[in-house]
Protein backbone atom coordinates (compact mmCIF):
# COMPACT_ATOMS: atom_id res chain seq x y z
CA UNK A 1 0.00 0.00 0.00
CA UNK A 2 1.13 3.36 -0.82
CA UNK A 3 1.78 6.23 1.40
CA UNK A 4 -1.61 7.85 0.37
CA UNK A 5 -4.02 4.72 1.57
CA UNK A 6 -6.14 2.88 0.00
CA UNK A 7 -7.37 3.99 -3.30
CA UNK A 8 -3.74 5.42 -4.33
CA UNK A 9 -3.10 4.89 -7.99
CA UNK A 10 -5.48 6.74 -10.92
CA UNK A 11 -8.32 7.35 -9.02
CA UNK A 12 -6.30 9.03 -5.66
CA UNK A 13 -5.27 12.07 -8.17
CA UNK A 14 -8.73 12.25 -10.05
CA UNK A 15 -10.09 15.67 -8.97
CA UNK A 16 -13.87 14.68 -8.10
CA UNK A 17 -12.58 11.75 -5.70
CA UNK A 18 -10.28 14.65 -4.14
CA UNK A 19 -12.66 16.63 -3.24
CA UNK A 20 -15.17 14.08 -2.23
CA UNK A 21 -13.17 12.23 -0.07
CA UNK A 22 -11.79 15.38 1.61
CA UNK A 23 -15.43 17.25 2.17
CA UNK A 24 -16.23 13.94 4.03
CA UNK A 25 -13.11 13.43 5.93
CA UNK A 26 -14.45 17.55 7.26
CA UNK A 27 -18.20 16.91 6.92
CA UNK A 28 -17.49 13.96 9.45
CA UNK A 29 -15.22 15.85 11.60
CA UNK A 30 -17.73 18.27 12.07
CA UNK A 31 -20.78 15.72 12.48
CA UNK A 32 -19.25 14.24 14.93
CA UNK A 33 -18.88 17.40 17.12
CA UNK A 34 -22.31 18.15 16.56
CA UNK A 35 -23.85 15.05 17.07
CA UNK A 36 -22.34 14.39 20.49
CA UNK A 37 -23.06 17.54 21.50
CA UNK A 38 -26.85 18.64 19.21
CA UNK A 39 -27.95 15.38 18.17
CA UNK A 40 -27.79 16.93 14.43
CA UNK A 41 -26.42 14.78 11.61
CA UNK A 42 -24.77 16.53 8.91
CA UNK A 43 -27.64 17.48 6.37
CA UNK A 44 -29.32 18.75 9.51
CA UNK A 45 -26.71 21.16 10.75
CA UNK A 46 -26.04 22.04 6.98
CA UNK A 47 -30.19 23.03 6.88
CA UNK A 48 -29.86 25.08 10.15
CA UNK A 49 -26.76 26.70 9.44
CA UNK A 50 -27.81 27.54 5.83
CA UNK A 51 -31.66 28.74 7.35
CA UNK A 52 -29.95 31.18 10.42
CA UNK A 53 -27.42 32.99 7.72
CA UNK A 54 -30.40 33.58 5.55
CA UNK A 55 -32.18 35.08 8.72
CA UNK A 56 -29.24 36.91 9.60
CA UNK A 57 -29.45 38.84 5.89
CA UNK A 58 -33.29 39.54 6.29
CA UNK A 59 -34.29 36.41 4.07
CA UNK A 60 -36.49 33.92 4.24
CA UNK A 61 -36.05 30.30 2.47
CA UNK A 62 -38.81 27.82 0.81
CA UNK A 63 -37.68 24.00 0.76
CA UNK A 64 -36.82 24.38 -3.05
CA UNK A 65 -34.56 27.64 -2.32
CA UNK A 66 -32.78 25.71 0.68
CA UNK A 67 -32.45 22.82 -1.77
CA UNK A 68 -30.16 25.20 -4.17
CA UNK A 69 -28.42 27.23 -1.03
CA UNK A 70 -27.00 23.85 0.49
CA UNK A 71 -26.70 22.15 -2.81
CA UNK A 72 -27.79 18.88 -1.43
CA UNK A 73 -30.20 16.09 -3.04
CA UNK A 74 -34.18 17.32 -2.33
CA UNK A 75 -34.82 14.02 -0.31
CA UNK A 76 -32.10 14.97 2.14
CA UNK A 77 -33.15 18.30 2.51
CA UNK A 78 -36.68 17.22 3.33
CA UNK A 79 -35.49 14.79 5.58
CA UNK A 80 -33.41 17.11 7.42
CA UNK A 81 -36.16 19.87 7.39
CA UNK A 82 -38.73 16.96 8.62
CA UNK A 83 -36.62 16.05 11.66
CA UNK A 84 -35.78 19.51 12.59
CA UNK A 85 -39.16 19.89 12.55
CA UNK A 86 -39.94 17.32 14.57
CA UNK A 87 -37.39 18.91 16.90
CA UNK A 88 -39.15 21.95 17.04
CA UNK A 89 -35.89 23.77 15.67
CA UNK A 90 -37.23 24.86 12.56
CA UNK A 91 -41.14 25.42 11.81
CA UNK A 92 -42.80 26.00 8.25
CA UNK A 93 -44.44 28.89 7.90
CA UNK A 94 -46.98 30.04 4.97
CA UNK A 95 -45.68 31.64 2.40
CA UNK A 96 -47.37 35.14 1.06
CA UNK A 97 -45.65 34.79 -2.43
CA UNK A 98 -46.78 31.57 -3.36
CA UNK A 99 -49.75 29.46 -1.73
CA UNK A 100 -48.28 26.65 -2.61
CA UNK A 101 -45.03 26.36 -0.60
CA UNK A 102 -44.32 27.22 2.77
CA UNK A 103 -41.42 28.86 4.21
CA UNK A 104 -38.44 27.43 6.41
CA UNK A 105 -37.19 29.20 9.53
CA UNK A 106 -35.59 28.47 12.93
CA UNK A 107 -37.57 28.61 16.34
CA UNK A 108 -36.32 30.18 19.31
CA UNK A 109 -34.79 27.03 20.49
CA UNK A 110 -33.40 26.44 16.92
CA UNK A 111 -32.01 30.10 17.08
CA UNK A 112 -30.23 29.13 20.31
CA UNK A 113 -28.50 26.39 18.99
CA UNK A 114 -27.30 27.94 15.88
CA UNK A 115 -25.74 30.28 18.08
CA UNK A 116 -23.68 27.76 19.50
CA UNK A 117 -23.21 25.68 16.44
CA UNK A 118 -21.55 28.44 14.40
CA UNK A 119 -19.05 29.16 16.82
CA UNK A 120 -18.07 25.73 16.86
CA UNK A 121 -17.63 25.39 13.11
CA UNK A 122 -15.31 28.39 13.21
CA UNK A 123 -13.51 26.69 16.07
CA UNK A 124 -13.27 23.68 13.60
CA UNK A 125 -12.45 25.56 10.40
CA UNK A 126 -9.43 27.51 12.27
CA UNK A 127 -7.91 23.64 13.44
CA UNK A 128 -8.58 22.41 10.22
CA UNK A 129 -6.32 25.87 8.48
CA UNK A 130 -4.24 25.71 11.04
CA UNK A 131 -0.40 25.65 9.73
CA UNK A 132 -1.54 27.34 6.32
CA UNK A 133 -0.62 30.90 5.82
CA UNK A 134 -3.46 34.27 5.14
CA UNK A 135 -2.26 33.89 1.40
CA UNK A 136 -2.78 30.48 1.29
CA UNK A 137 -6.44 30.11 3.19
CA UNK A 138 -6.97 32.72 0.57
CA UNK A 139 -6.03 31.21 -2.47
CA UNK A 140 -7.71 27.90 -1.25
CA UNK A 141 -10.74 29.98 -0.45
CA UNK A 142 -10.59 31.14 -3.99
CA UNK A 143 -9.84 28.18 -6.22
CA UNK A 144 -12.59 26.59 -4.38
CA UNK A 145 -14.88 29.08 -5.10
CA UNK A 146 -14.14 29.05 -8.55
CA UNK A 147 -13.75 25.57 -9.06
CA UNK A 148 -17.39 25.34 -7.53
CA UNK A 149 -18.65 28.50 -10.24
CA UNK A 150 -17.22 26.38 -13.30
CA UNK A 151 -19.25 23.56 -12.20
CA UNK A 152 -22.76 25.25 -11.91
CA UNK A 153 -21.55 26.66 -15.14
CA UNK A 154 -21.17 23.50 -16.83
CA UNK A 155 -24.19 21.93 -14.92
CA UNK A 156 -26.88 24.20 -16.76
CA UNK A 157 -28.20 23.08 -19.62
CA UNK A 158 -26.79 23.78 -23.17
CA UNK A 159 -29.02 25.89 -24.72
CA UNK A 160 -31.20 24.43 -27.94
CA UNK A 161 -29.84 25.07 -31.47
CA UNK A 162 -32.43 25.61 -34.17
CA UNK A 163 -32.24 22.21 -36.04
CA UNK A 164 -30.88 22.67 -39.51
CA UNK A 165 -32.94 21.49 -42.92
Amino acid sequence: MSEDGPGAGELAGFLPYQLSVTSNAVSSLIAERYRKRFGLKIPEWRVMAVLGDAEAAGRELTQRSLTAATVMDKVAVNRAARVLEERGLIARVPNPGDGRSHLLALTAEGRAIHAEVMPLARATERELLEGFGGAEEADLRNLLARLRARAMRLAEPAPEWPEQD
